[in-house]
């Protein structure tokens, strides 16, 4: 395994400065292409009907990516943003109705008189700019920092939405207290209101739009498409990052429970507690994940069903096998550069969005 990880490494070194490079893997030997470059650290992509792509970049911009990697100016009607640290304009997802609504939906540190959170909002995508722009979540409470804000959106098969947010960093108990929206996996619906099955909305003493609890920060989720399951990973402190599949009502441990310690050393929690989730997969040391995919195309035949991950620590994409529930095997590929978002595209090829003041879209497709 080392071997061929380092194989790969000196593989895309040695080509990194031409548009196109060549990568060796376990199953396959991939095309690495540069779609863009010239990204301002960009967090979240997705696809649009039209095969390109809308980005968003931390410092509050979003722009539209055609096929050959052309960039838009940023769109305008953005609503206000507090882009320091680890926040900013983050996650984009399209409606599942967006071919005749042109509807999206965004998460970012929004400001407040008490500090700021992680935010969600709704907007119509026009040509050049968003109208109609309507903040329909905003996590409670908000806090002055600059840490850990999450926050990934997905729909479930119902139509409504999942939101991951962090414990802001200093306030890792409030991920155990149902009170607050800090350290939970959020669902809701698309108006913004809790969607009536969520196993604590008749709870008055709880916020009706939690879902799970007892998370530290989670930069991946994805559906499973064959259950439905929402896969969630979340960074650890110093180690403990984790995969889980996060249940509705379910408590996943964090801070009581955790396969990390404290920056600096020194010990957090026990590893292990009656009533609290173990998650499926962990990393020691940490991996630093964020994106998250599934992949079900058929253009990387030995890939299909495999969870794909991306590490901003380590510069690579993880390929996980899996067996059911549990991680079979793990491969890491070396990129070389911080792997922000992870995306399956409509071409079966398999994106990644790097992190860094000149960003790059990277495009994936095995070797011909």
């Amino acid at each position: 395994m080392q071997k061929q990880l380092m194989a790969a490494f000196i593989a895309l070194t040695i080509t990194h400065t031409a548009q196109a490079a060549e990568l060796v893997t376990e199953k396959t030997t991939l095309t690495v292409d540069t779609v863009t470059s010239g990204l301002k650290h960009p967090w979240g992509m997705t696809f649009l009907p039209d095969g390109s792509m809308l980005v968003t970049e931390r410092n509050g911009g979003m722009l539209r990516v055609d096929a050959k990697g052309n960039k838009s100016a940023p769109l305008g009607g953005l609503p206000d943003i507090d882009a320091r640290g680890q926040g900013g304009l983050l996650d984009v997802i399209l409606a599942p109705d967006f071919a005749t609504s042109n509807k999206l939906y965004f998460s970012f540190s929004e400001p407040g008189t008490a500090g700021n959170s992680t935010a969600v909002a709704s907007a119509i995508l026009d040509a050049d700019k968003l109208s109609d722009v309507k903040v329909i979540f905003s996590q409670q409470p908000k806090y002055d920092s600059r840490h850990h804000f999450g926050s990934r959106l997905v729909f479930d098969n119902n139509g409504r939405l999942f939101i991951t947010t962090g414990d802001r960093g200093s306030q890792r108990d409030q991920a155990q207290k149902l009170d607050n929206h800090i350290g939970k996996v959020i669902r809701i619906n698309t108006d913004g209101t809790a969607a009536q099955d969520n196993p604590f909305v008749k709870d008055n003493a709880t916020k009706a739009e939690v879902w799970s609890y007892g998370h530290r920060n989670i930069q991946g989720a994805a559906l499973h498409p064959q259950t439905g399951a929402l896969w969630t990973h979340e960074h650890g402190p110093q180690g403990g990052d984790e995969i889980n599949i996060a249940e509705a009502g379910k408590n996943y441990g964090w801070p009581v429970i955790t396969y990390g310690e404290e920056y600096g050393g020194g010990v957090i929690g026990k590893t292990k507690q009656d009533g609290l989730e173990q998650p499926l997969h962990h990393w020691v040391p940490s991996i630093a994940p964020s994106g998250m995919a599934f992949y079900s195309a058929e253009l990387f035949s030995g890939w299909k069903n495999n969870l794909l991950v991306g590490s901003l620590k380590f510069g690579q994409l993880v390929r996980l096998e899996l067996n059911g529930n549990k991680v079979s095997h793990e491969e890491r590929i070396m990129i070389g550069q911080r792997i922000r978002d992870v995306r399956q595209g409509p071409d079966g090829a398999v994106y990644l969005l790097t992190d860094s003041s000149d960003g790059q879209i990277l495009r994936l497709t095995p070797a011909q």
